[in-house]
């Protein structure tokens, strides 16, 4: 068996150090064109640029999204994009569009295409076929089950690589190809600026009884009937392994970089025990309350099991345990002060809990707590401000500071 990559989001450089220092095999990003995260503080070329450098420098890779489905105005500017990106020396880029993929043969023959799960591949001679025009590796749709995939990997060429994902946000159309947002708000989906109205509350009027609304499901809660849970494969990766998946995708660029830091070190850990020994792997409890932590909501295996008509529930709300509050900038061991930059606002006396890539999280308090002048403030209030506070425990530069919400 061959371990697979862990493939992690990065909605902006700092999630991209984030996701590689937790131990993500490689990241994918949106940069300055033609991706579906609109939104996102998606890279600029400099950026780009500084974060293929970190990532290679480590030995890890980048993939770039161009997985829009274009209009014709879209395509303008396509060839100095491709050849952009492959002087860059990006890793691959991810594409779902027929004509962007004839475009970067034609332009940058040399540049790995990865098929982007927009394209909803669900069976293996459609994977066949993408193979046969370029395409280095496979995205699966989202719908498919460990048994179709093992299928589908069992009918391609070994140097046909697939990838799917086994952690994040699931999405009510078939991955992503929906329309409702246009409808709507006017935001189209398909060209990166998806509104998710399916995360909204929906209520049933009678055309005769105007401004009467009855939910569609009587629940004091409300309904809602379009929303989907979150997907976590985290206590199944032997199934995963064993079905052949090359790639293990965490989804999430518009998540925070807690989110970011928190998933990969999770799953990093369970792949890497795994393969340390698979007759004896047993799933740690402990992995499963890292993701407990971050946002999300309820967790649930997908269509992997075959269980289609389980996606929607009762409710789009988000369970936050932990936020993050703080990033370690520096240490002095001389003197126990560490530096930190502030993400939320903490007090003198907080207890909060350190996340590191390698090892299990720890608690520290929030002591003699001083400003950049030197002087002592009873909390940090200001978005990014830095402070100081005094510890014992030695701290490492990165180490992130969360904290619960209880």
């Amino acid at each position: 068996m061959k371990k697979p990559e862990l493939l992690a989001p990065a909605g902006n450089l700092e999630k991209l150090k984030m996701a590689i220092n937790f131990g993500a095999d490689a990241v994918y990003l949106g940069g300055s064109k033609l991706n579906l995260r609109a939104f996102a503080d998606n890279f600029t070329d400099e950026e780009l640029k500084e974060g293929l450098k970190y990532a290679h420098e480590r030995g890890k890779r980048v993939f770039v999204t161009i997985n829009v489905f274009p209009h014709n105005d879209d395509l303008m500017g396509l060839e100095e994009y491709l050849k952009k990106l492959y002087d860059l020396k990006v890793d691959a880029v991810l594409v779902s569009d027929p004509g962007i993929i004839m475009t970067a043969r034609e332009t940058v023959p040399e540049l790995e295409i990865h098929l982007s799960t927009q394209a909803n591949n669900v069976n293996w001679k459609s994977a066949q076929f993408w193979h046969k025009q370029g395409v280095k590796r496979i995205v699966l749709a989202r719908e498919l089950s460990l048994i179709e995939i093992e299928e589908i990997r069992n009918k391609l060429p070994e140097d046909c690589e697939i990838e799917a994902f086994v952690h994040g946000s699931m999405c009510m159309a078939y991955s992503g190809r929906c329309v409702i947002s246009n409808y709507m708000t006017g935001r189209d989906s398909n060209r990166g600026q998806c509104a998710q109205p399916c995360r909204y509350k929906y209520y049933l009027m009678e055309e005769k009884r105007p401004n009467e609304y009855f939910p569609v499901i009587e629940d004091e809660r409300g309904t809602y009937i379009l929303n989907s849970k979150d997907l976590c494969m985290i206590e199944h990766i032997p199934e995963l392994v064993q079905a052949g998946i090359n790639s293990l995708k965490i989804e999430g660029r518009m998540k925070s970089s807690y989110y970011v830091a928190s998933i990969v070190k999770a799953y990093r850990q369970a792949i890497d025990t795994y393969f340390e020994n698979p007759k004896e792997y047993k799933f740690q409890k402990k992995w499963m309350d890292e993701l407990a932590k971050a946002s999300h909501r309820v967790y649930y295996t997908g269509f992997y099991f075959g269980d289609p008509n389980k996606q929607s529930y009762e409710s789009s709300a988000y369970i936050r345990n932990y936020d993050i509050v703080g990033v370690v900038r520096d240490y002095d061991k001389s003197t126990g002060i560490a530096t930190i930059e502030q993400r939320n606002k903490v007090f003198e006396g907080d207890k909060v809990e350190v996340l590191r890539p390698k090892d299990d999280g720890f608690e520290i308090c929030l002591k003699d707590m001083k400003n950049e002048k030197g002087e002592k403030i009873e909390s940090a209030p200001s978005a990014q401000m830095i402070y100081t506070i005094s510890t014992s425990v030695e701290l490492k530069k990165d180490d992130m500071l969360i904290k619960s919400k209880n």
